[in-house]
């Protein structure tokens, strides 16, 4: 060891600059105490590498009263691997003082992603922003690891009086991305007092602006506002922002927004929610619209799965009709759509003579395509119609999915659904057997379903199964399955079962 440090103490002197570099990286490595001393000499080094490393070895050497005074020096370095280096050895030697506050400051505007890093870093440590302005501009960077901790530093200081200024500042004033991450970190309680600043801002020239202050407006219901998001989607050109305004503005019966909505249908981006917005509406003319645009196939697919969806929620008389032939088109994201509002139209409550023609044909798509089977299965809840199927699905079913998406449907949300007793009705005895039996299915999302479906069963006062030791210790064994919801579930249904079996 002692034959090494000579051989790197006589380097350090030499003329050769590459020697000169291995020698200061070696002497980080095995040297001892009062060889920091001789690195923090070599850090005027004519040579930017000679400097680095010795940034670097008086970082690895530990001995912070060696490094206080180069390494602030050496943060403000020419060369950027100096300034990393240097900023890396300060982190590490726990430097703190005014002189190193400012060094890391001075390098929260540095051109290089990792030295705006590292004083971020440094800065946290020592719990102080530094340049609370540069600090503020960093919410705008385009590195995620730089905003990042610019944005965690800022809300750690938050309670800090210069900080809340500057970032209450940004959010009026601030230009890009920054504006918007100060207008995130700023508590809902600010929005009054940022009003004339957003409303203003729905002019901002950047849109990712335009749409983070829209969000924040919709915490203000006065006419004023919404006279203001309406004057700003009719003249907006960006369909994100349209998509964001459209969205705020739905209102039912709100006929105004009919036009603007209309503008925006055929926009891949913004027409789901000009959809979406003409089925909050409601009125004859917004449904018209709809019916168009479900039946024009060079409409975007999913601005017609939106409009599918809108149409079931508005429950028209020819609404059912209109979805079923949905069921069969060739885009997979239109006949999602259809199932969401024929979902929409059983849970609000089908005619009688609907009942069974979009029984059969939901019942249909859980077979055909069991990869939907969830979707499928969440818009037959509480249409007693489907029963009779569904059980022989329970059954028979090869698909994990489907018996999984079938075994929930046999448990009611309510005694007061439709089709609560009688033949075809909720609660027969053989159905809480096939949950008992599903608790033994090989597939995860069927045990899963099952116990849920054990725990609604009885929570809406359907009839228990028999006390049984065997379900008691199944249930108990699943409660240690290693899928976590699983695990759960079951917790939850033997809790349910144990009160019912116990009162």
């Amino acid at each position: 060891m002692e034959h090494q440090i000579a051989f790197f103490l006589r380097e350090l002197a030499g003329a050769d600059a590459r020697r000169r570099v291995a020698a200061a990286k070696g002497l980080g490595r095995v040297g001892r105490r009062e060889h920091a001393w001789l690195l923090a000499e070599t850090a005027d080094d004519p040579v930017p590498e000679v400097r680095a490393a010795a940034a670097l070895g008086l970082g690895r050497l530990g001995v912070p009263e060696a490094g206080e005074r180069v390494l602030p020096l050496l943060m403000g370095d020419p060369d950027p691997w100096v300034r990393r280096r240097a900023s890396v050895a300060a982190i590490r030697l726990e430097l703190h003082g005014e002189e190193v506050v400012q060094a890391f400051a001075d390098l929260l505007n540095d051109p290089d992603r990792h030295v705006r890093i590292n004083a971020l870093v440094g800065l946290a440590a020592l719990g102080v922003p530094g340049d609370v302005g540069a600090l503020a501009r960093l919410l705008g960077d385009p590195d995620g690891a730089v905003w990042g901790r610019a944005r965690s530093l800022l809300y750690v200081l938050r309670d800090d009086p210069a900080v809340k200024a500057e970032v209450i500042r940004t959010a009026r004033q601030g230009i890009g991305a920054a504006r918007v991450e100060a207008l995130e970190l700023l508590p809902g309680r600010c929005t009054e007092r940022l009003l004339d600043s957003l409303l203003a801002g729905l002019r901002d020239p950047y849109p990712e602006v335009r749409i983070a202050v829209a969000g924040r407006l919709s915490d203000i219901e006065t006419p004023q506002v919404r006279d203001a998001l309406a004057a700003a989607l009719d003249t907006e050109r960006e369909p994100a922002v349209a998509r964001r305004l459209l969205g705020l503005l739905e209102q039912p019966g709100n006929r105004q927004l009919i036009a603007p909505a209309r503008r925006w249908l055929r926009d891949p981006v913004a027409g789901p929610a000009a959809a979406g917005a003409l089925g909050e509406v409601g009125t004859g003319t917004a449904v018209e619209h709809l019916r168009g645009v479900i039946a024009d196939p060079g409409m975007p697919g999913a601005t017609r799965a939106a409009a599918a969806k809108a149409i079931g929620e508005c429950g028209r008389w020819d609404a059912v009709w209109l979805l079923l032939p949905l069921l069969d088109d060739p885009d997979t994201d239109v006949q999602a759509g259809a199932v969401d509002g024929l979902g929409e139209l059983v849970y609000n409550g089908l005619r009688l003579w609907e009942r069974r023609p979009v029984a059969r044909a939901l019942v249909t798509r859980l077979t055909a395509d069991p990869s939907t089977a969830y979707r499928t299965g969440y818009a037959l809840i509480g249409l007693a119609d489907a029963l009779p199927a569904l059980r022989h699905l329970a059954d028979s079913a090869q698909s994990g999915e489907v018996r999984a998406a079938v075994l929930r449907l046999l448990a009611p949300e309510d005694l007061d659904g439709p089709g609560y007793g009688g033949d075809v009705g909720y609660g027969a005895e053989e159905d809480v057997r096939r949950l008992v039996r599903g608790l033994d299915d090989p597939e995860e999302p069927v045990r899963y379903s099952a116990a849920l479906g054990l725990k609604q069963w009885v929570e809406v006062g359907l009839a228990p199964p028999p006390h049984d030791d065997e379900l008691h210790d199944r249930l108990m064994t699943l409660a240690w399955d290693r899928s976590s919801r699983l695990r759960q579930a079951s917790a939850d249904a033997l809790q349910a079962l144990t009160d019912a079996w116990t009162h």
